[in-house]
């Protein structure tokens, strides 16, 4: 085995497979699992290719993103037994970031910053004799995923490894947000030079920085191009929306480097998101760049929604139609969600059949009030979501609950679903999209970086996520290089 170098930092971004309390994830199996494969979704499966993974790429810090808390201990509990010790979960939201990192190589030079779903952590590597621990170019395909290897940059003087890791872990907003993720990472950015500052680096323009993590876009995405170009302006567009109302400039003293751009002889970089490819199928004039801009059913498939709706729909109108009552969205709801009360397909019918969620109003103590007690209570006493007994679901509503999916960019969830229910769409093409980015400052080197490539849909039996992961090992580039 090739030694690990010193002085130098590996990296490794992954974006989890859902987690047990995750209930929705056999639905990203497409075709759906037959019933003597279903272990191929269950946690304990994906959770084993998860660590094999991990334990082959042997980083100094991991990131994950699309990380539950809801089990979040019990289910990494695994990464402490691979050594990785130190670790901060990002502080809100359903789905989060979280970084590992192993405690006997680097060690946390200041508190993490929680920002809007980026999450900052700054390192100091330890001082560590070379040893025989994993390189990049010893990794061993053992999975059906292939990975290729390739190195690049100098070696850096030893001292300077007392200086600053600087790691923004991000998991950029989905959908047609573009504003949104530009905002997103312009705060995290300049939140690693504000504490460049604060630990009173030489020069916090010119930080060791590592930016990584689910984009939720490419080229076309207002934040990658903020960061490889070094600024966004109003007269840039992503989903035909402005992203910016005046010019933002990346406080750095050049643009950062697409890792997976460096020394590739003129061959793209891999895509990290491989799916079967649904959306020219399923919206009507389907295109990539604009699917999230008002999109609509192709008709083939709402020739598919109408056939499914008229074999559930029992009850007689008055004009000899008919419709879905409850007993019929709840055989619906059974088939594709497993259980009734689960899914933003139960929510959404409920409230177009009637539901009405009701205001609880804060109660005050004695002296009018409002207590911690009963904060903590208001949550408890709401009442949950039901199906009126006399509600009625028409077919117009029907349509708008998928349609609701639609926009939410959940194209997996509607396929399995039409063929859960004997309406399979025909798909024989891969998308494969970067949506999950690794660079670096300027004064950093890659010396090593890892494809992880796979040629069907994700996840499958050898991938526990739709997400590919991705790894590099940076080096301080030597001063004059």
């Amino acid at each position: 085995m090739a030694l690990i170098f010193v002085n130098s930092c590996r990296f490794m971004l992954y974006v989890p497979p859902l987690q047990r309390n995750q209930r929705w994830n056999y639905k990203m199996y497409l075709p759906p699992l037959s019933p003597e494969n279903e272990f191929v979704s269950t946690w304990e499966h994906r959770r084993s290719l998860l660590r094999e993974r991990i334990g082959l790429i042997d980083a100094d810090v991991v990131c994950f993103q699309e990380v539950s808390p809801l089990s979040f201990e019990q289910d990494f509990a695994f990464m402490a037994e691979e050594g990785y010790d130190g670790v901060e979960l990002f502080r809100k939201g359903r789905f989060r970031p979280a970084t590992f990192w192993k405690k006997d190589r680097v060690e946390l030079v200041a508190p993490a910053q929680h920002k809007d779903r980026t999450m900052l952590t700054a390192f100091r590597i330890l001082d560590r004799e070379p040893s025989n621990s994993h390189n990049l170019n010893d990794v061993d395909t053992s999975t059906n995923a292939k990975i290729g290897r390739r190195r690049h940059g100098e070696a850096g003087d030893n001292e300077k490894s007392s200086k600053n890791w600087h790691v923004l872990n991000c998991h950029l907003q989905a959908g047609k947000q573009g504003g949104r993720r530009v905002r997103q990472i312009v705060e995290g950015v300049g939140a690693a030079v504000k504490l460049a500052k604060k630990l009173q680096e030489k020069d916090p323009s010119n930080i060791n920085l590592v930016v990584c993590g689910d984009f939720n876009g490419g080229t076309e995405c207002g934040a990658v191009q903020y960061l490889e170009s070094g600024s966004i302006g109003p007269d840039f567009f992503e989903d035909g929306e402005q992203v910016s109302s005046k010019e933002k400039i990346l406080p750095l003293s050049s643009p950062l480097i697409d890792v997976y751009c460096v020394d590739r002889d003129g061959k793209s970089a891999p895509p990290t998101l491989v799916v079967s490819e649904l959306i020219s199928i399923m919206i009507d004039d389907g295109n990539i760049e604009t699917c999230f801009i008002d999109p609509e059913f192709s008709e083939g498939v709402m020739d598919r929604f109408k056939r499914i709706y008229n074999r559930f729909a029992t009850l007689q109108c008055s004009d000899g139609s008919l419709q879905m009552d409850k007993a019929d969205v709840e055989a619906w709801l059974t088939i594709i969600n497993k259980k009734i009360g689960r899914g933003t397909e139960f929510r959404n019918a409920a409230k177009f059949m009637g539901w009405v969620e009701q205001t609880i109003s804060e109660d005050s103590d004695n002296d009018g009030n409002k207590g911690e007690e009963s904060k903590t209570n208001k949550k408890k006493s709401r009442p949950p979501i039901r199906i009126p007994n006399n509600g009625v679901l028409q077919f117009e509503d029907f349509i708008a609950v998928y349609r609701d999916e639609l926009r939410q960019g959940k194209f997996w969830g509607i396929a399995w679903d039409l063929a859960q229910l004997g309406e399979p769409l025909q798909v024989n093409d891969i998308f494969g999209a970067r949506y999950d980015r690794m660079y670096c400052s300027a004064s950093l080197a890659p010396l090593a970086v890892i494809d992880t490539l796979c040629n069907k849909p994700c996840p499958n039996e050898s991938e526990p996520s739709d997400h590919l992961p991705i790894a590099a090992t940076f080096q301080i580039c030597q001063l004059g290089k």
